[in-house]
């Protein structure tokens, strides 16, 4: 197996992804060989820093990189040698069996999109984000690739959701909930109406509506919504959690008494932060392309960049395209 990593994507490429490859090099099994793509002067500068060159790494030269702050799809028009584009052709022309990029998330699904195309009967491609609840983490899909959805859209994001949450996080029977603004089945616009009727009808473990306040009590193991309101979560998300830790920082330094009792305190701080941190689940896979593409945030450090490279090996091993396209067939949701 061969995973093409985008050496050049993300606030701090080339440093933090080739150190993430690096490691992953040295600690995980289940691929063959990394293929390390971008500017191949700064690629094997960064590599030399860890030491010899593992056998299990390949750099591949791409001479452009899409910027964050580009529009996606003239970005990847124009610009034929990113280390976007240029990684997600060596799963197209067969060189690579996964791509993990910490780039420009619209360009990396622009590219996917029309290099790799959806899979057999799948109308859009999702973005899942796995957060942390309670109980278990959650599937939150779509979080961005698909802004305006169909009803067929949503519900075919509840199949490959469901299938990535028994797969790659273990759960036996994943719920699935349709966000909404009231658990009622009356409750939503018309999208969501008609959705709950297909789900209802669906090869899977519908639990109805949820609303935004179930999202992290942990009744669920994947949550459906349109890309325009799953990035919003998803944001809202990180910056209560930022706030939170922020104002957590400030109260308990804020006297001696406090910062005694934060240290009493110290393991049970540790354990919660470990819980909550999003880079332990190795990015969000784009569900519904030919071809297995895990997208990570921005400011991936390189333990994100670990993670999401395992993440990509499981999600070979276990062939979860195929598993996609059969649950959809199965449940007479292709298009």
């Amino acid at each position: 197996m061969r995973i093409a990593v985008d050496a050049m994507g993300g606030d701090y490429a080339p440093r933090e992804v080739v150190a993430g490859a690096a490691a992953a090099a040295r600690d995980l099994q289940g691929f063959d060989r990394l293929i390390l793509v971008g500017d191949e002067q700064a690629v094997r500068g960064e590599l030399q820093r860890h030491g010899p060159v593992s056998p299990r790494i390949e750099i591949r030269h791409a001479a452009e990189v899409v910027g964050m702050d580009e529009t996606p799809a003239l970005a990847i028009r124009r610009k034929k040698d990113s280390s976007i584009g240029r990684a997600v052709d060596l799963v197209k022309q067969g060189e690579a069996d996964a791509v993990v990029s910490a780039g420009n998330t619209g360009a990396v699904v622009v590219a996917a999109t029309l290099k790799l195309r959806t899979l057999e009967g799948v109308e859009r491609p999702a973005i899942a984000a796995v957060l942390p609840t309670q109980r278990h983490p959650l599937v939150l899909l779509d979080a961005g690739a698909t802004i305006d959805c169909t009803p067929l859209h949503l519900a075919q994001f509840a199949v490959m959701g469901s299938v990535y949450s028994r797969v790659i996080l273990g759960r036996p029977e994943p719920a699935v909930g349709l966000l909404s603004i009231g658990g009622e089945d009356i409750k939503g616009n018309e999208t969501t109406k008609e959705t709950f009727k297909l789900l209802s009808e669906a090869p899977l473990k519908f639990a109805g509506n949820v609303e935004g306040h179930d999202l992290f009590e942990g009744h669920t193991d994947v949550v459906v919504c349109d890309g325009f309101v799953g990035n919003i979560v998803l944001k809202t998300s990180e910056s209560v959690a930022h706030a939170i830790s922020h104002w957590m920082k400030q109260e308990l330094t804020s006297n001696p008494v406090r910062m005694l009792g934060s240290a009493l305190l110290y393991g049970a701080f540790r354990t919660m932060k470990r819980r909550m941190d999003p880079e332990m689940y190795g990015g969000a896979p784009l569900l519904g392309v030919n071809g297995v593409c895990i997208i990570t945030h921005g400011a991936s450090s390189s333990r994100a960049i670990f993670h999401a490279i395992r993440v990509a090996s499981e999600s070979v091993h276990q062939q979860i395209g195929g598993l996609i396209a059969g649950e959809l067939a199965r449940g007479g949701l292709k298009r």
